[in-house]
């Protein structure tokens, strides 16, 4: 019964009490990257990985994590850890999935204290860097609708010429 209880989440790691983990006799498999009993590794020293359920873990290639420091609307301090295939930037806000669980979260760019560091992780495309330019929402919605079509214009060759990277 002690997988069914790791499903069900009757188990939490005595850790950091995040629901879902395996206990297998002395043996504590916690789904928090950030716990020293991830996967089994006992006092792993490197840096933790994005949670197991996005979709670059289930296919088996490795991830990369980045941090991301950011502040609150409270001023309070707060540190994620998202998963770098999952970034995304939406208007002005960075959209990540974010350990232990793999929750979506949409984190306002003005807060967060490293942006630098999470634009560089973002796909190209989605940067918005000073050197790199970032289309407006009229051109977004013809780029994106020639693309979900598979059709063209001349206002479609004309903003996929200034942006041909999108």
């Amino acid at each position: 019964m002690g997988f069914l209880d790791s499903l069900l989440g009757k188990n939490k790691c005595p850790n950091c009490g995040t629901p879902g983990a395996q206990i297998n006799g002395a043996q504590v498999f916690c789904l928090n990257p950030t716990c020293t009993h991830f996967l089994g590794a006992q006092g792993r020293s490197e840096a933790p990985q994005p949670a197991a359920s996005s979709p670059q873990a289930k296919s088996g290639t490795p991830s990369q994590a980045v941090t991301i420091q950011y502040q609150n609307f409270q001023g309070q301090q707060k540190t994620f850890i998202a998963d770098a295939s999952t970034l995304k930037r939406s208007r002005d806000h960075i959209l990540a999935k974010v350990a232990p669980k793999g929750q979506p979260v949409a984190l306002s760019r003005r807060r967060i204290q490293n942006l630098h560091e999470v634009e560089q992780a973002l796909p190209p495309g989605h940067r918005g860097e000073a050197g790199e330019s970032y289309p407006n929402g009229r051109e977004r919605q013809v780029l994106a609708y020639h693309k979900k079509y598979k059709t063209t214009s001349p206002l479609y060759e004309k903003i996929r010429a200034k942006y041909p990277d999108w």
